[in-house]
């Protein structure tokens, strides 16, 4: 794809796209939701991040080869120019304060916590306010949450299964509800790192 020559051209890409690598540019999310992610040397995903509305990703903003941006709903964005990051400060903050919330959900080693925290990062970023709780506006493959927080599909299953008998979540079509009764009802003796933040 040719290098971008004009910015404030508002982008247009479908969800399970992947986003051109403009090493000039980086992308503004104006619309949408997106997540960062690599490769190791075996072939495993490993997911940087994931971003919306207000965000700004691209190779540019990390040191990180191979780095891929895929569009996990149809999305809109705008390429910016790099020299225009000097002018561009709370957005980068912005970015590092969501990139350490991020790792502090996946860099756990209870994988149902790691899951409980994500679903509730989601819905707090991304969802709204339905009877009950906070439905995550995204449409969230078990094998996506296996990948964000680094574990098998099939634990990803089981446990998110666990979650819905418990009424920590909901499922309502192909979405996920934050539940706030099920959320309240984890004991802080159960699992002394468990805070509920909506």
């Amino acid at each position: 794809m040719p290098t971008l020559t004009r910015t404030n051209i508002t982008r247009h890409f479908q969800r399970r796209t992947t986003l051109p690598e403009e090493p000039d540019f980086f992308w503004k999310i104006a619309a949408g939701i997106v997540r960062t992610f690599t490769w190791t040397e075996a072939g495993e995903m490993i997911v940087l991040g994931i971003w919306g509305k207000g965000d700004i990703v691209g190779s540019s903003l990390s040191t990180i080869a191979p780095y891929e941006i895929e569009c996990l709903t149809d999305i809109t964005v705008e390429p910016i120019p790099v020299s225009n990051l000097v002018d561009m400060t709370e957005e980068l903050l912005q970015h590092l304060r969501h990139n350490e919330e991020f790792i502090k959900i996946v860099h756990n080693r209870h994988i149902e916590l790691s899951i409980v925290r994500l679903l509730n990062w989601l819905a707090s970023r991304f969802g709204q306010a339905v009877e009950g709780g906070h439905l995550i506006d995204l449409l969230l493959t078990h094998q996506e949450i296996s990948e964000i927080v680094g574990t098998s599909r099939v634990t990803a299953t089981r446990i998110v299964g666990s979650l819905i008998e418990r009424g920590i979540i909901q499922r309502h079509q192909r979405h996920f509800i934050v539940s706030l009764v099920g959320a309240a009802s984890l004991k802080e003796n159960q699992d002394p790192f468990w805070h509920y933040e909506i």
